[in-house]
């Protein structure tokens, strides 16, 4: 793994190679260091770090704000980390004191017409590629905390769609002990999970957690079809939605916050910047104070939901 050192000269490349949107629009806001923090066989991988704005508020009353790792949605079949859909939300959490580090992750399914229950093999190594990744950008940014500012102790993952499924599965896997997470230092844990539109995939039937689970804030809206709301069961197999999630952290009294999203479908997975309010609500009371502040919310909010159809129109090229 390469030092924060030898990673440096990528910060001078970053701006040249800033990615675009359609419409010709430069992104909300800029990195402040690009790192490479894996090599494999087929790429490498890459990890944007965009720390709080200057003179914004990075504690609340002694506590510190914690770092927040992002991975982007797109089916494991396409996105990017650095896409313009995506910065707004990185600057209002900046703005706001946090810092955002949106990282790279290899795309298992790029290339499939069609995943479901049906291909669980195919689906089962995509999302556990991704949770390598992810968990190979944790590892590195543990490793290399003081010279990003980083606390290790406070970290919280986050995703959209593939990148929710990719958090929730992560800290499934680091809270089973399975040889997945082995790779990170022991005992780590994240401070926190947040997810728009994820899930958890099982073989091993209904969830079932070790140890306890990072405090969760689940955002899922209930007709969503692409990531199930609630689960798809074939024997032992399953996938969980929010809904399902939900329901066993309040059976065995875990921490979460969950926003059920009347009506909608997947565009909950592209109102990040639309429901920052909840974010930062579910930062504060579960994440900082250690709080197990249960939210259990049914949502019908027209303006959100204005919001995340034109987001998801933007996401997914007008479908």
């Amino acid at each position: 793994m390469r030092t924060i050192l030898t990673a440096l000269i990528l910060c001078i490349s970053v701006f040249a190679n800033t990615v675009y949107g359609a419409d010709g629009k430069t992104p909300a806001i800029l990195p402040d260091g690009t790192y490479m923090f894996a090599q494999r066989d087929t790429c490498e991988l890459y990890l944007d770090v965009y720390n709080p704005a200057e003179g914004s508020s990075t504690c609340i009353g002694e506590k510190e704000k914690p770092t927040i790792i992002f991975v982007f949605g797109g089916g494991f079949i396409s996105g990017s980390r650095d896409d313009v859909f995506y910065t707004p939300w990185y600057k209002m959490m900046t703005d706001n004191g946090y810092r955002i580090i949106a990282i790279d992750y290899r795309l298992g399914l790029k290339g499939a017409r069609k995943v479901g229950v049906a291909q669980v093999n195919l689906l089962d190594k995509a999302i556990h590629m991704a949770v390598e990744d992810l968990f190979s950008a944790t590892g590195f940014i543990v490793e290399n905390a003081a010279s990003l500012g980083v606390d290790p102790g406070n970290i919280v993952v986050s995703g959209s769609s593939a990148g929710a499924i990719t958090a929730l599965q992560a800290d499934y896997e680091l809270c089973n002990g399975t040889a997945w997470a082995s790779v990170l230092p022991e005992g780590f844990r994240y401070a926190g999970v947040m997810s728009f539109s994820g899930g958890i995939l099982s073989r091993h039937g209904k969830l079932k957690y070790r140890t306890e689970p990072s405090p969760t804030l689940l955002l899922h809206g209930t007709e969503d079809k692409l990531v199930n709301y609630r689960q798809i069961r074939f024997f032992n197999i399953g996938f969980f939605g929010a809904d399902k999630i939900a329901k066993r952290f309040a059976k065995f009294g875990y921490s979460y916050n969950i926003l059920r999203f009347l009506g909608c479908g997947h565009e909950i997975a592209g109102i990040m910047d639309d429901s920052t309010a909840y974010q930062f609500a579910f930062l504060e009371n579960n994440v900082m104070n250690g709080e197990k502040y249960i939210v259990d919310m049914t949502v019908d909010d027209p303006t959100i939901v204005k919001a995340g159809s034109q987001s998801r129109k933007e996401l997914y090229g007008g479908k």
